[in-house]
């Protein structure tokens, strides 16, 4: 916004100038990158058309939280490779790192 004018005058200024405003009713807004994800919390989130292209404005409260190198492996993933490929604890949890979690190719790998 600028200083000095309302939300309303700068609507107006907006639409003069050819640009298209709306809100747009958010409860969360998550940017994720490779090493962390972005969360804005509570936000306020205005999209904007001007010639042709969407751009959204995004206010709220930021919060980062770093993402893991290795994917999460529950129990119940670890014993599927193991009864599907027929393998020790160890051989199934070390494929299913190597395929980054993905059941169906850890299981395929260790048939090899």
């Amino acid at each position: 916004m600028i200083p000095g004018m309302n939300k309303r005058q700068a609507e107006q200024m907006m639409r003069q100038l050819g640009m298209k405003n709306e809100n747009v009713e958010a409860t969360e807004v998550i940017i994720r990158t490779r090493s962390k994800d972005i969360i804005i919390s509570e936000p306020e989130v205005m999209k904007i058309n001007m010639m042709g292209q969407d751009t959204f404005q995004v206010t709220g409260r930021i919060t980062e939280k770093n993402i893991s190198s290795e994917p999460e492996l529950n129990e119940d993933d670890i014993l599927t490779v193991m009864d599907g490929a027929q393998k020790t604890r160890e051989e199934a949890l070390a494929a299913l790192k190597d395929t980054n979690g993905d059941l169906a190719k850890a299981i395929l790998n260790l048939k090899k």
